[in-house]
């Protein structure tokens, strides 16, 4: 794609407000000059706040959205009883050319509606699919990052087997493309790594993926695996993906608390913690969600990057980098040219 990307920013519904996506938008027009910034929602908010940061008043612009989708409400309510909801109006915005990729930190199932009301599927595509980005203990090799990517985490709950098929097929274009993996390894998550274990779908899809050229399909997996990198791109349904997500959300998060209060309770204890501390530390970096800015939701034909509700600015930059690479490189054109033809 030539010339600047232009990414719409979904601007009100996180749990920070305005403030943090208009940052995080206003830190990018700073620091990359190929992105335009498009922000959608309240005029006057955005306004207040870009007065009072530094930014490039050449790269952003804004488009006023008179209400938004809250976090805690339901999505196909809220859509149809506020027709200017922002999320619909960026969502407007991109299928009509006017930008090149959403990013949003607002309600997730919002995001996902409001972009299936607008946007197209890829030819041969049935469903589209959320996908985590999650941490590995495989820190080197051939990607450039440690993360690897689990789909569907809970936009389609039953998935076919040609369903996970082709959310094969995407989540390897997206490796492809964003961690800059040439050949990444794919993988099927189910109660066992023999190719007849789990429900008939999975045994099924694991026969198709194995006959497909040009995909590295490496069998099934199973949850222990997960953490452990043992493939680039796990494939599963929206239900089993979502179980999964959170309880790796929650063991990181164990973790963190318990080394903090190991080291407020007793002497021995923050003398160990002393020793790890450095390992610690790189969990930390390893597992900050920030640092990838959000997940895509996959099978579209325009972008759109789900930020994490909590997302502050740093993560709101990042994840509109995620979505102005993915524009560039067409992604939806290499999801289209690894699909069974």
């Amino acid at each position: 794609m030539a010339g600047p990307i232009t990414i719409a920013f979904d601007v009100m519904g996180s749990d920070f407000g305005p403030a943090e996506v208009v940052a995080g938008a206003a830190g990018l027009s700073l620091e990359a000059p190929q992105i335009h910034a498009l922000l959608v929602g309240d005029r006057d908010a955005i306004g207040d706040t870009l007065k009072e940061i530094r930014h490039s008043g050449e790269r952003i612009s804004v488009h006023h959205a008179g209400s938004f989708v809250a976090m805690d409400e339901k999505p196909a309510e809220a859509l149809k009883s506020k027709p200017d909801a922002s999320i619909s109006v960026a969502a407007q915005l991109v299928a009509e050319g006017e930008a090149d990729a959403l990013v949003t930190a607002g309600n997730t199932g919002a995001g996902i509606l409001a972009c299936a009301q607008r946007f197209k599927l890829i030819p041969g595509i049935r469903r589209a699919a959320l996908a985590a980005v999650y941490p590995t203990r495989r820190l080197h090799g051939e990607k450039e990052d440690p993360f690897s990517l689990i789909l569907d985490v809970g936009a389609t709950v039953e998935a076919s087997a040609d369903d996970l098929v082709a959310f094969a097929v995407m989540g390897a274009s997206y490796a492809k493309i964003i961690s800059r993996n040439p050949n990444p390894t794919v993988a099927l998550l189910s109660n066992g790594t023999e190719p007849l274990k789990g429900p008939a779908r999975v045994v099924e899809a694991h026969r198709k993926l194995k006959e497909m050229p040009g995909l590295r399909f490496v069998g099934n997996v199973e949850g222990v695996d997960i953490p452990k990198g043992t493939a680039d791109v796990i494939v599963c349904d929206g239900f089993v993906g979502n179980v999964c997500l959170k309880m790796l959300e929650g063991v990181q998060e164990t973790v963190i608390e318990l080394a903090g209060y190991a080291h407020k309770s007793k002497l021995r204890w923050r003398a160990g913690l002393a020793m790890l501390s450095s390992g610690i530390r790189h969990l930390k970096e390893v597992t900050d969600w920030q640092q990838y800015g959000g997940a895509p939701v996959l099978g579209f034909d325009r972008i759109l990057i789900k930020a994490h509700g909590r997302s502050q600015a740093r993560a709101i930059a990042n994840a509109g980098k995620v979505a102005a690479k993915a524009a560039a490189s067409d992604l939806s054109r290499t999801i289209l040219a690894g699909l069974p033809k």
